[in-house]
């Protein structure tokens, strides 16, 4: 069993992570969740096209869910002599970017590998390399020789969905991998993969598998998701940044590779429901499910949208830790994710229409 789930989870990653999903075009990911969940529900959308699977009828309404879209950039202006100008979509360092290779999506469905680029530094004054170069100093180089080449041979065009170009790689150390896009498909992974064991076995809920859009531009998908589907609990699964490489103190880290599922307390977009981190806890510990508390200064997910849809939906966030979001190489540990998908799973079990009503029992 453990051997099959864990094939099954490298190659559904790595399916994932190289997938080309940025905000507002997450196709390739919808994609994947269909065809995997399409035998285990019914499938749905919204019409922002956040996808959706349910399964059983009786019990409180369970959303487990996580965000399809990674960051990337789009085309914004297209030079004379056939170099891309970009801006981002979601949040980007530029320390990340120079030297990389991204692929433009074009409308005839054909993918245009570029890399980014700038002045070289052998052309720049002493001061101006040491200085971080600004988004807008960049362009992509895709070959091109004029405008005409790019737009009419090469079919680009303004607005293209643009994301990082790196391919699924397991690392020296047994367990670890390398890919882009651990935030969010890390969580996707885990929504299907749960709701494929779940979807198979009892449960006291009606389950609902999301996969939502546009969460790295402001948590949007989340908003109408929640209108969609009227959850009464949201479990979102994400893939948050680690804290235990150099320029962490050990002591303070709360999201270590291999530390197991990160249980999100607090982020400056939504408070956890405290029973609900509270159950969690309790079946962590009585499963033996590895896992890390975590109070975060900042960031975000899907949880600061779902938790104020409607009348209020208690809400919590499961995370698999990973190194260098939001860049082109990522790491995690992929025993975190098994820790996630184990607690996902024992977690859905519980909540039957007893234990969620007390959730929300304030009077």
């Amino acid at each position: 069993m453990m051997r099959s789930m864990q094939t099954k989870a490298v190659s559904l990653m790595q399916e994932l992570t190289e997938a080309h999903s940025v905000p507002g075009h997450e196709d390739e990911v919808r994609a994947i969740f269909v065809d995997e969940l399409e035998e285990y529900g019914d499938l749905s959308t919204d019409r922002n096209g956040s996808v959706f699977c349910g399964t059983g009828d009786d019990g409180p309404r369970v959303l487990v869910a996580g965000h399809m879209d990674e960051v990337g950039f789009l085309v914004q202006h297209i030079t004379a002599e056939g170099f891309i100008k970009f801006l981002p979509v979601g949040g980007w360092w530029e320390h990340n970017l120079l030297s990389q290779r991204v692929e433009i999506l074009t409308r005839n469905g054909e993918k245009i590998l570029g890399v980014i680029a700038s002045v070289p530094p052998h052309f720049l004054p002493d001061g101006q390399r040491r200085q971080v170069m600004a988004i807008e100093q960049m362009f992509i180089d895709v070959g091109a020789e004029s405008l005409r080449h790019a737009t009419e041979e090469m079919g680009i065009s303004l607005g293209d969905p643009i994301a990082p170009c790196s391919a699924f790689t397991p690392m020296a150390r047994e367990d670890y991998y390398m890919a882009k896009a651990f935030d969010n498909r890390v969580g996707m992974a885990g929504v299907i993969q749960a709701g494929q064991i779940l979807s198979n076995s009892q449960r006291p809920n009606r389950l609902i598998l999301c996969g939502t859009v546009q969460e790295e531009v402001g948590l949007r998908g989340a908003r109408t998701a929640a209108a969609f589907a009227s959850p009464d609990i949201a479990i979102i699964l994400e893939g948050p940044p680690a804290d235990d490489a150099p320029g962490f103190p050990r002591s303070d880290c709360q999201g270590r590779l291999g530390g197991g599922v990160q249980i999100r307390v607090f982020d400056p977009t939504a408070i956890a429901n405290p029973r609900l981190v509270a159950l969690a806890i309790e079946i962590a510990r009585s499963e033996s499910i590895p896992h890390q508390i975590t109070v975060r200064r900042s960031g975000g997910t899907d949880a600061g949208s779902f938790h104020l849809a409607n009348h209020g939906v208690p809400s919590i966030v499961l995370g698999v830790p990973a190194r260098y979001i939001h860049s082109h190489n990522a790491i995690i540990d992929l025993n975190d994710y098994f820790h996630m998908v184990s607690l996902v799973i024992a977690l859905v079990r519980r909540l039957d229409q007893d234990t969620v009503d007390g959730l929300t029992a304030y009077l």
